[in-house]
């Protein structure tokens, strides 16, 4: 692959990881209650969604969700009813007594990992976004297998070093943030997001 294909992939990737969305406000809400504790695993757990959507998605799963109506149907309504159950676990989850209320509702690492993996992995349009993203950086003519194993190791990457960058600041927020209702507030804006992202599932028709 030609350095300066990857460097605009990268380039590209990066901007778009910037962008906050449900997963990212997932970790921010996870690192302003547990703090740095639970950083890498957060991290970890958004870098394996991200490698399970877009390496199913370079095998072909996309286009065959896009071509079967019955299979698209089932992704679609598991994916859209696991997001607003997430979603409401964490509505529910919310402290309405700020980080001393937090401190009693310790999380592990691991289930903070896999919780991550699966809200990632199951971002509506993922595979979709995927498939359209992607073939812009491949070069037609050559093995494809290499240069997907180099884009997705970037993507990867690129989205661990953003999840954790993310968590790591939200923890300095942490120290300084101590107003009651703050976290609360935040948890219940990952909980909405994780709402609306099943909402969004559920409503998403197949490409024609």
């Amino acid at each position: 692959m030609p350095f300066d294909l990857w460097l605009a992939f990268a380039a590209a990737s990066t901007a778009l990881l910037l962008i906050p969305g449900p997963t990212v406000l997932l970790v921010l809400s996870y690192a302003l209650s547990q703090g740095k504790r639970v950083a890498v695993a957060s991290a970890t757990g958004v870098a394996l969604g991200d490698f399970v959507a877009m390496t199913a998605s370079l095998l072909g799963l996309g286009a065959l969700v896009l071509a079967s109506a019955t299979l698209f149907t089932v992704l679609k309504w598991a994916g859209a009813v696991y997001l607003v159950w997430l979603g409401i676990k964490l509505l529910r989850s919310a402290p309405a007594g700020g980080l001393e209320e937090v401190g009693g509702a310790q999380v592990n690492g691991r289930g903070v990992f896999w919780h991550a993996a699966a809200v990632t992995a199951l971002n509506p349009k993922s595979i979709a976004f995927f498939i359209a993203f992607v073939p812009q950086f491949v070069t037609v003519g050559e093995p494809l297998a290499p240069q997907f194993a180099i884009l997705i190791a970037t993507f990867v990457g690129l989205a661990a070093v953003n999840a954790l960058a993310y968590a790591l600041l939200a923890d300095r927020l942490r120290q300084t943030i101590r107003k009651p209702g703050v976290i609360a507030w935040l948890t219940r804006g990952g909980g909405v997001a994780l709402i609306g992202m099943g909402v969004m599932t559920a409503t998403l028709r197949r490409s024609a």
